[in-house]
């Protein structure tokens, strides 16, 4: 079961308060801009990954359910509503769809169950879990919303990075895809050290000496590890601006980004 949830601290960070603020939100407090702008001035592209991480989700989301029938979505560490949600984008091109999203801090509970509001035809659901139970995640998903003996695609944006831990976000992982049915898909993304990785290490750094859980930046042969066995979509694993961009993009929506995401399929056994 999920262990018991703390109360909502003003006074220290989070990664998804400091996220929303980054893309601009409102659903932040003081500490999380402070940490944020300091962020920033170590690593002034940190807004520029932001945007381009959720412009990626878009795509990834929309090629899901328009182009390879996919009706179901478990979003997992997903933060506060912002614009663009996983549900809003897949009932856009799917009234149907059905979106479970779960995530373990109290302020993005309360937010989302008051905003996070679908489609008739769908269903929004949000739950209480944490990444590091993935039985207990399929299990919740699948008692709610989810018909786990169908595909479903699995998202995590931006969380693989807060398991310190190579080999256990590996195991993550492997354990939530073991548990959802062939022809599933994994859409994840986190941060890089490629492109500017001193300025990027340093800037975490910062983040790491303010924040309660830590972020850690992975070459793209580590992130890749977490593909291994499955069917990659596509241009595969790239920076998250290079994903299937859309026509049209503009040479600052094409700029090369530290953060690397990727679409893959779960084969039939």
């Amino acid at each position: 079961m999920a262990s018991e949830r703390t109360p909502i601290d003003e006074t220290v960070p989070h990664s998804a308060r400091v996220w929303n603020y980054w893309l601009g939100g409102k659903d932040n407090f003081e500490v999380d801009r402070q940490v944020g702008d300091e962020f920033a001035g170590f690593y002034p592209d940190i807004e520029a990954v932001a945007r381009s991480s959720r412009a990626f989700l878009t795509r990834a989301v929309t090629h899901l359910v328009a182009d390879r029938g996919i009706r179901q979505l478990l979003d997992i560490g997903t933060g506060l509503p912002t614009v663009d949600n996983t549900h809003q984008v897949a009932q856009a091109a799917a009234p149907d769809a059905r979106i479970v999203y779960v995530d373990n801090d109290p302020m993005v509970l309360a937010y989302a169950r008051a905003l996070l509001t679908g489609t008739p035809q769908g269903a929004t659901e949000y739950v209480d879990a944490d990444l590091r139970e993935p039985e207990e995640v399929l299990d919740l998903a699948g008692r709610t919303t989810l018909d786990l003996d169908q595909p479903v695609g699995l998202i995590l944006m931006n969380i693989l990075g807060h398991v310190a831990d190579l080999d256990e976000a590996v195991a993550i992982v492997r354990r939530l895809l073991a548990g959802l049915a062939p022809g599933s898909y994994l859409v994840t993304a986190d941060g890089t050290n490629v492109i500017d990785g001193p300025a990027f290490e340093e800037a975490i750094a910062v983040w790491n000496a303010n924040a309660p859980l830590s972020y850690h930046l992975r070459t793209p042969e580590q992130l890749s590890l977490f593909l291994a066995g499955l069917e990659v979509v596509e241009p595969g694993l790239v920076p998250c601006s290079r994903w299937r961009p859309a026509p049209g993009a503009t040479a600052e929506e094409l700029r090369e980004v530290d953060e690397y995401g990727a679409v893959a399929r779960k084969p039939a056994a």
